[in-house]
């Protein structure tokens, strides 16, 4: 292992054991065996502890795979940056601007209206305005996104958006004709061997999968709060070790050409008052050392990220809402 790898290891180990975090956290490196860690419950009531190759769900780094099956759909000609999202939606939706492309989408600069506006989301609220068991494919979403009128024109600035991940999901499956979990199944976990991950539904739990919580100490789990299968915006299982395939098969250009991941992942917006930036799918550090992606949701925290000079490749899952933060700290992010 690496001095830097080393160095981010010891310090996550050190903050994990200072606080009460739950989860896991592993490094990677070109060659050498990962430096991984398991601490706390994946199931507080039956007393089952974590394990470094716990199934975790990881909210929003599910748009990095719905990013990178749409570029991967550019590379075959079914759909152009440019596209716009009118062509493909037709009726549906009719409150999306005429001028929002595929692009504006993936930048979260669509203007479009959110369905669900984290910045106004806590992570006990009941916050989907359907019934969560009817969430059950991406087309069903369509009710949830409907009637949210446009913010701003699109183009603009930079604004955090689930809605438009979700379209984009509906838009992936109305030009390739496969549904959507079969879809990002072909284009990103198959080539990159992520065997454990999946859109599993949240009521037929997959093996190893941990259970998410409300907050540090709580037995209420996030059930009732999140939708049964996922969309474009999240949804995903996944582990640390599949993280680390999807990165090395991203950057190995097994799953879109390099065209298409240098505008994926090159910066376009300066966000978070100067501390990242983000292209169309994955957002950077400043100094551009690091890519990375990060989840967030009721009993869900997660961050993964890759150094593409070095090929270190790190990820840090936890069970509950805040459990990831408590940690992430202790990088170096640039």
């Amino acid at each position: 292992m690496n001095d830097i790898a080393a160095n981010a290891s010891g310090q996550l180990h050190a903050k994990a054991l200072a606080g009460d975090f739950e989860g896991v956290y592993r490094i990677d490196v070109p060659e050498g065996d990962p430096a991984a860690a398991a601490f706390g419950m994946a199931d507080r009531a039956n007393e089952i502890p974590h394990h470094e190759a716990g199934v975790f769900p990881i909210a929003s780094i599910t748009k990095g795979f719905t990013a990178t099956t749409i570029g991967a759909l550019i590379d075959d000609g079914l759909l152009h940056w440019d596209t716009p999202v009118r062509s493909v939606l037709g009726s549906d939706l009719p409150l999306i601007d005429d001028d929002v492309t595929v692009a504006h989408l993936l930048g979260h600069t669509s203007g479009i209206g959110d369905y669900l506006d984290e910045s106004a989301v806590d992570s006990t609220d009941y916050a989907m305005t359907v019934p969560v068991h009817t969430l059950d494919s991406v087309e069903a979403y369509l009710p949830a996104l409907d009637g949210k009128a446009q913010v701003r024109p699109p183009g603009g600035e930079f604004e955090y958006n689930n809605s438009g991940y979700a379209v984009l999901a509906i838009i992936a499956e109305r030009v390739s004709g496969k549904p959507f979990y079969d879809l990002v199944q072909e284009k990103v976990f198959d080539p990159a061997d992520m065997a454990q991950t999946s859109f599993a539904r949240t009521d037929e739990p997959i093996s190893g999968q941990v259970i998410g919580y409300l907050d540090g100490t709580s037995p209420r789990t996030n059930a009732l709060h999140l939708p049964v299968r996922g969309s474009g915006d999240g949804g995903v299982v996944t582990t640390a070790g599949d993280l680390a395939k999807f990165w090395r098969a991203l950057l190995g250009l097994k799953l879109v050409g390099a065209t298409t991941l240098l505008r994926l992942t090159n910066p376009v917006n300066v966000i978070e008052d100067g501390d990242a930036h983000y292209g169309h799918g994955f957002y950077s550090t400043p100094s551009g050392r690091l890519v990375y992606l990060e989840g967030w949701d009721a009993g869900i925290s997660a961050r993964t990220w890759v150094e593409p000079l070095t090929g270190v490749i790190g990820s840090v899952l936890a069970n509950s809402s805040e459990g990831a933060g408590e940690i992430l700290d202790a990088i170096d992010w640039e």
